[in-house]
């Protein structure tokens, strides 16, 4: 069997001769007696070719070719509209709603039924297209995703972290609410990576960036920066309530890290700095001073969370 045709005409005489034609020439035909009714009948046969007259009694046929372009189950459909024989208008307008192809009254039958299989190819090819578009799709964002992720831990990596620190700075600015920014420092991860190798202390990052997620809010953004040092991005969160979040992620470490085996020798050094601090003018003096408290809680013995001091810009 080929193809299954519709066709929509309210003329009883020619829509006669239509479904007869092509029955004989063994496609599978169903019948709409206007625009209305074509648009049941598409929705309960799914049809593969649309033969739609132009002019009918209630919903003409350009409406009912917008309506099959617009939704999503029968935009590529392939439809060939009926027009009366030197009207080059409603050529031109059937082709602007989207129709495959149009054929004059009277038509040849031979020439109709090559119609129907431009119409057909035009089909096949509309949903080729879509298909290759949606797996292209797929592959820029994975390969986005790859961009802007760091491979061992799944975080993301400093150039996403900058990218939404950026914009987050401004959004800050503009509504008047406070940004934290922490950075985090894996105490004694050296002697991990040198005692028990690179593989463990991968999954050392792993475990760490596990807990730092799971300890954070949606809209925080945890990041890895690279080596040992990871960042964490609290918006709406003041210097007080960033030191407790963090406070809480390096208690929770002590609870689990005597599970996790051998490679659980470890602590977190943490510095936190916010915007709320006005000698901080810039998402870089903001990511400094975070940096400034990380460097006071390694001096101070590491373990610990900081928080920063008053800022003061470095002389150019």
């Amino acid at each position: 069997m080929k193809a299954k045709v519709l066709v929509v005409e309210d003329s009883t005489q020619q829509r006669a001769h239509l479904v007869g034609l092509l029955g004989s020439r063994g496609y599978s035909v169903i019948e709409a007696t206007g625009g209305f009714d074509a648009l049941r009948v598409i929705k309960a046969e799914r049809p593969d070719v649309v033969i739609l007259d132009v002019v009918l009694d209630d919903l003409d046929g350009y409406s009912v070719c917008r309506w099959l372009r617009l939704t999503d189950t029968t935009r590529d459909m392939a439809i060939i509209m009926l027009t009366v024989k030197g009207q080059v208008r409603e050529r031109v307008e059937g082709l602007h709603v989207g129709a495959d192809d149009y054929l004059p009254k009277p038509y040849d039958d031979d020439e109709l039924e090559a119609r129907i299989y431009a119409a057909m190819r035009n089909r096949a090819d509309r949903q080729d297209l879509r298909k290759r578009n949606a797996e292209l799709e797929g592959m820029l964002t994975k390969t986005e995703h790859l961009a802007m992720t760091d491979v061992v831990t799944n975080l993301v990596n400093r150039r996403r972290f900058s990218d939404v620190l950026r914009r987050e700075w401004a959004a800050a600015k503009r509504y008047g609410y406070p940004v934290s920014c922490a950075l985090i420092d894996v105490d004694y991860f050296k002697q991990v990576n040198d005692r028990y190798g690179h593989g463990a202390g991968d999954e050392t990052l792993r475990r760490v960036a596990d807990l730092v997620r799971g300890n954070i809010r949606e809209v925080d953004l945890a990041a890895r920066l690279g080596g040992d040092e990871f960042a964490l991005l609290l918006p709406h969160t003041p210097l007080d309530k960033s030191k407790v979040v963090l406070e809480r992620i390096r208690e929770r470490l002590h609870a689990e890290r005597k599970a996790w085996g051998p490679p659980g020798e470890i602590s977190l050094s943490v510095g936190t700095a916010s915007t709320e601090d006005d000698a901080i003018r810039t998402p870089d003096d903001l990511i400094e001073a975070a940096d400034r408290a990380l460097y006071d809680a390694k001096r101070a013995g590491k373990d610990r969370v900081a928080t920063a001091r008053p800022f003061e810009a470095a002389a150019s």
